[in-house]
């Protein structure tokens, strides 16, 4: 494997990724001893210290253990994960931080977002493939499965989130946009009875999938219940009173809020309001804002079942709703 030190990191942790890499490539076995550090410190141009420093990593890890504080050798099998997500949010941080604590140290977490660049999706897949030892990945489209991903051994490959397309053969864990909001929005039918109105508040450009506002038509349609949709809150969008609104991106929540705030409307007492996906803040916001999804920790449990135990997993998780005293 070819290495060059670079300004992303320090010397002491690009070394260490770099021997956790060659180790997943198997070119050291288990109890194969590791060249001294007088030696790595003449391939790598680097101090004795840091080749000390990078390997002292490593044991921590578990990747690699001493006799007598030398003498290093494999103590382990290293693994490499991708975990490929569309782009960062709260809830994701959830999933990696989940995913992260359910695996040994000795499991390497490469992180990256392709922010739904299909040209950055393809690359970052392309380049991936015969890295890993599993690959955790968030679908460029909820309605096709990307043609690069077919690429990687069907046996590795967890698709996330995304998944309204055929997934034969491939292991998922994925939600349901369509019937799982209908679903969920059924629990609080009778509170929603109480509003004039009832707003679905989703930019057609948005990658939350478009779908959901069929899903939602048809449920405030079978319910009897007066209905619309937004493409977004505008400073110059006037909140009324007795409507509810159920929104996807969280700007539109604090603009809600704001605009309520200034027009002395309240959550709950004036107007209803549910938030797409768990925000830590939704609890402290006004007296708490109520949010519909999935279970992202329940996500990342099932991730790191997948990457431990190579069974094939195909599941859709429930949309639910946290209830808060925003409605």
């Amino acid at each position: 494997m070819d290495f060059k030190f670079n300004g992303k990191s320090t010397k002491v942790q690009q070394l260490a990724e770099y021997i956790q890499d060659a180790l997943a490539a198997n070119e050291l076995t288990v109890g194969e001893k590791i060249p001294s550090i007088n030696h790595l410190s003449r391939q790598f141009s680097v101090s004795r210290d840091t080749v000390f420093k990078a390997l002292s990593d490593l044991r921590e890890r578990g990747v690699i253990d001493a006799i007598h504080g030398k003498n290093y050798f494999v103590a382990s099998h290293t693994k490499n994960i991708l975990l490929l997500l569309d782009e960062y949010s709260p809830f994701k941080e959830v999933l990696h931080t989940i995913l992260v604590s359910r695996l040994p140290k000795s499991y390497k977490i490469d992180l990256w977002f392709h922010q739904y660049n299909e040209h950055l999706f393809n690359n970052i897949v392309h380049e991936s493939i015969g890295r890993y030892n599993k690959y955790l990945v968030m679908n460029y489209d909820n309605e096709k499965f990307s043609d690069v991903l077919s690429k990687i051994d069907k046996k590795k490959l967890l698709l996330l989130d995304f998944g309204k397309f055929d997934k034969d053969g491939y292991s998922y864990v994925c939600q349901d946009f369509d019937n799982g909001l209908y679903d969920a929005l059924a629990t609080i039918k009778s509170e929603l009875g109480k509003y004039k109105k009832l707003i679905f508040v989703l930019n057609k450009f948005h990658k939350h999938p478009q779908s959901s506002k069929a899903a939602f038509s048809n449920f405030c349609l079978d319910n009897h219940f007066e209905f619309g949709i937004l493409d977004e809150i505008l400073e110059k969008t006037t909140v009324q009173k007795n409507y509810f609104y159920l929104v996807i991106k969280q700007e539109d929540v604090v603009e809600i809020v704001k605009q309520g705030n200034i027009e002395g409307l309240k959550p709950r007492k004036d107007y209803g309001l549910l938030a797409y996906n768990e925000n830590p803040f939704f609890e402290v916001i006004q007296n708490g804002i109520a949010s519909i999804g999935i279970d992202w920790h329940e996500m990342g449990k099932i991730a790191a079942e997948f990457v431990l135990n190579n069974h094939a997993i195909q599941t859709y998780l429930p949309t639910v709703i946290k209830k808060r005293d925003s409605f």
